[in-house]
């Protein structure tokens, strides 16, 4: 129970990894489906509707896609927090603020921070074993914590 709840990839084999594999490949491609969708969305949603976008279909094709893959990984490893929240907003510099040219970087820089931060739980020695969530949320607080407070200051 509690590698799942802190997150964990101790213990896992390629089978775990060949189960969630469908569900996960399904999600992703129902999210790339929605690539000009989400471009047209980032416009404002009454500016997306005048250019042809179905925003209802574009809410199930997206919410359904999250849906499939992240419970398809969260199955396997638990829960495993900041990674979505993070590697966006560190990649949106490198690639543009365009959700679609966003999402395959974002997905190879999770896949990227969570094999890091695997690797950091396994090699680093400690007294007690250090779950993967903790190391995540090592990473993702600070982060957060320095884009609230720079937004506070653009606020002002």
């Amino acid at each position: 129970m509690l590698l799942w709840l802190m997150g964990s990839l101790k213990d896992r084999t390629p089978d775990d990894a060949l189960v969630a594999l469908p569900f996960i490949l399904t999600g992703c491609g129902l999210l790339l489906a929605t690539r000009n969708g989400l471009d047209a969305l980032s416009l404002g949603e009454d500016a997306a509707r005048s250019l042809g976008v179905d925003l209802v279909r574009l809410r199930m094709l997206v919410v359904g896609g999250t849906a499939a893959a992240v419970g398809a990984a969260a199955s396997v490893s638990g829960s495993i927090g900041f990674v979505g929240l993070v590697v966006p907003h560190l990649l949106r510099p490198l690639v543009g603020h365009e959700p679609s040219r966003l999402l395959l970087p974002s997905a190879l820089g999770g896949a990227a921070l969570v094999t890091a931060a695997d690797l950091v739980t396994r090699l680093v020695p400690t007294t007690q074993e250090v779950m993967l969530g903790v190391v995540t949320a090592l990473i993702g607080t600070p982060f957060f914590l320095m884009l609230i407070l720079r937004a506070q200051r653009e606020a002002l």
